[in-house]
């Protein structure tokens, strides 16, 4: 059986009765036409299941209505939500998504985006990036060729526009918080290749120092912190530092990470709250799906993208960069409690 032909442009000229142009200004929108030429137009894309050609619109409008998006990991569903509010945001705009996966890796986040680039996008939204070292020159230079936005992204660049929450901010009302409840020894645990953890780092030891209860064997780096390995690394890890640790609570830098110490406490007969506090940070789905439900820093993921979204396109059309930071909202659950 012969496939069905393709149709063109011409075909639903040709079925409605009008011109090219017409269509053309019918599918892009960008030109008034008389509403019963418009009704014929819309019919005969529909008889005939016309399909634009995308890349010759944006070659007629000399712009790419595709937006990149970088993110470190896809198993942490912290990076899913915010790609929702990301999509959301965007699609209303007329704009599709791109997305690479920089599975971590400092290097190949530049080589994602260089990709990107590459296809010509009309900007770029970072989640977590990496800016240390000759990233940052990469970063600086980059910006100069597209709109770029970063999503928890804490070293400044010029003309890059920045949506966060304030981590360091967050971090310390999570620990201030574990010590109303009497809390003085927490472990920190964090993972490898992410600005937001070095943040979070830097208030725990600031914050601990201040108060005279900072021990350097107190944080744990485990290696990967948004993979599918990440809960067992964190387990893992955990569990051969639990039986020589005085610490009472555990601050983790994502949910993923905490669901990692409750299975490392429950190995180790550890009851939670009673034996052992943890906290989270993002507030992942899973983090009030598990048992015990996880106290967690709220990041309102969401929003994160979404406002990241409409910044972007504000910069596409000319805007400036921008800075916005949002409140994160710690949420109290079942996994801490009283120092017993």
């Amino acid at each position: 059986m012969e496939a069905t032909k393709k149709a063109t442009i011409v075909d639903v000229a040709r079925a409605a009765g009008v011109s090219v142009a017409t269509v053309s200004r019918v599918v892009n929108g960008n030109y008034p036409v008389k509403s019963e030429t418009r009704d014929r137009v819309q019919a005969a894309i529909e008889a005939l299941q016309y399909v634009p050609n995308v890349q010759a619109r944006e070659l007629n409008m000399q712009r790419s209505s595709t937006i990149g998006v970088v993110v470190p990991g896809l198993y942490n569903m912290f990076f899913a939500e915010v790609i929702d509010g990301i999509e959301k945001a965007v699609r209303k705009e007329g704009f599709t998504l791109l997305l690479n996966c920089a599975q971590n890796d400092p290097e190949l986040e530049m080589e994602c985006i260089k990709t990107l680039v590459s296809r010509n996008v009309s900007g770029i939204i970072v989640i977590s990036p990496n800016t240390q070292g000759m990233r940052e020159t990469f970063y600086r230079r980059l910006v100069k060729r597209v709109p770029l936005v970063f999503i928890n992204g804490y070293r400044r660049i010029p003309n890059v526009s920045y949506v966060t929450n304030d981590e360091a901010l967050g971090t310390r009302q999570a620990l201030e918080y574990l010590m109303e409840l009497g809390h003085r020894r927490i472990l920190f645990v964090r993972g490898d290749h992410s600005d937001s953890y070095t943040i979070k780092e830097e208030a725990y030891r600031s914050l601990m120092q201040e108060k005279k209860c900072f021990h350097e064997e107190d944080i744990v780096d485990i290696g990967e912190g948004n993979s599918i390995e990440t809960v067992t690394a964190a387990r893992n890890r955990l569990y051969d530092i639990l039986p020589r640790t005085e610490a009472t609570a555990i601050f983790c830098c994502n949910d993923l990470m905490a669901t990692g110490a409750i299975k490392a406490c429950k190995d180790r007969s550890l009851r939670i709250p009673d034996d052992m506090s943890i906290v989270g940070y993002d507030n992942i789905t899973l983090a009030s799906l598990i048992e015990p439900e996880i106290t967690t820093m709220d990041q309102n993921m969401f929003q994160l993208g979404s406002n990241a979204a409409v910044v972007l396109v504000e910069m596409i059309h000319g805007g400036k960069s921008k800075r916005i930071t949002l409140e994160n909202t710690l949420i109290v659950r079942d996994s801490t409690g009283p120092r017993a």
